[in-house]
């Protein structure tokens, strides 16, 4: 990679490390249904704009936007609620790491729900290890990093990413959609849908803080729209298979800002369990073989979230 683009690799996980900690900041004075709801809108109106101004088109006829609805579920919702509320009693950092897992669970529902993606020795081994370090991440045993229960939900938030992934290549993917239109439409969706179930949720008066307001406005504008154009300009310069490994960035982000920002705690089971995790990931994945064999290549690796390229954090 040239300059620019270690530079726009660094700006994208900075991005998606700090919305973890961002999201902890939102919940200070917005329930979680409100917090997703704004970084939605704010994110769907970050990427309509660009669509507009690029003039893509956006999907079109009712069973696409079916499934454009079911990706956005998967994808954005139920993983949004669940963060938020997880975050409510753990931490960032633990919540990104976590996160970090996703690929892990992708590999294994892809392996069952789709014919193409196999089950091979190296995928098994790379997952045994990977929840290993999982186990050693949330630790039963302890309770340093926040409650049980929110290190649940946010491993819950990883599972829901990976369906939304499998969901979006099995019935999303064979359309040959183009990325920014579909990333747009699902955000659209996403709102939409979040605006539907907000009234029934928990509701409280907003207690809009200046801490508050400016971290729901980076979390929606920056690291839920403006991440995509970072990340479809990264694919286009260095191809896919390089830039998905923006993820193993991530969690030392989230780690690293919500220890400073936060003052959260590190423990040896983070630390343990988060590097068994990337180990994990990276054996599964073949991940050093791929970047050797396809330094400029522009096809997607399993590694892929709520849309065909990534999802939004």
């Amino acid at each position: 990679m040239n300059n620019a683009s270690v530079a726009r690799f660094l700006l994208l996980a900075l991005l998606w490390g700090s919305s973890f900690t961002f999201i902890k900041v939102s919940l200070e004075g917005l329930t979680p249904s409100q917090l997703v709801l704004t970084r939605l809108v704010l994110g769907a109106a970050v990427l309509l704009a660009i669509v507009g101004l690029r003039r893509v088109g956006l999907p079109r006829g009712a069973g696409l936007w079916g499934h454009v609805a079911g990706a956005a579920l998967f994808g954005n919702v139920i993983p949004f609620l669940l963060l938020s509320y997880g975050e409510q009693t753990t931490g960032a950092g633990i919540a990104g790491v976590l996160v970090g897992s996703t690929p892990l669970l992708t590999l294994t529902l892809a392996a069952a729900a789709l014919p193409t993606e196999r089950a091979t020795t190296r995928k098994v081994t790379g997952l045994l290890i990977g929840f290993l370090g999982v186990v050693l991440v949330i630790g039963p045993w302890t309770s340093a990093l926040g409650s049980f229960g929110g290190r649940l939900a946010c491993f819950g938030a990883a599972a829901s990413y990976a369906a939304g992934f499998v969901y979006v290549r099995k019935f999303l993917s064979p359309r040959g959609l183009a990325p920014l239109s579909l990333a747009a439409a699902q955000l659209l969706a996403a709102a939409a849908l979040q605006a539907a179930v907000t009234p029934f949720l928990a509701w409280q008066t907003p207690e809009l803080t200046g801490r508050v307001v400016g971290s729901i406005v980076i979390l929606g504008l920056f690291s839920t729209g403006l991440a995509y154009v970072l990340y479809f300009r990264l694919i286009g310069d260095v191809g896919a298979t390089t830039a998905s490994a923006v993820n193993y960035v991530v969690p030392v982000f989230a780690v690293l800002i919500g220890v400073v920002l936060l003052g959260e705690p590190v423990t040896w089971n983070l630390i343990a369990g988060g590097l068994v995790v990337l180990f994990g990931v990276a054996y599964a994945e073949n991940r050093i073989k791929q970047i050797r064999r396809e330094p400029g290549g522009t096809a997607l690796p399993v590694r892929t979230p709520a849309h065909p390229v990534k999802e939004v954090r």
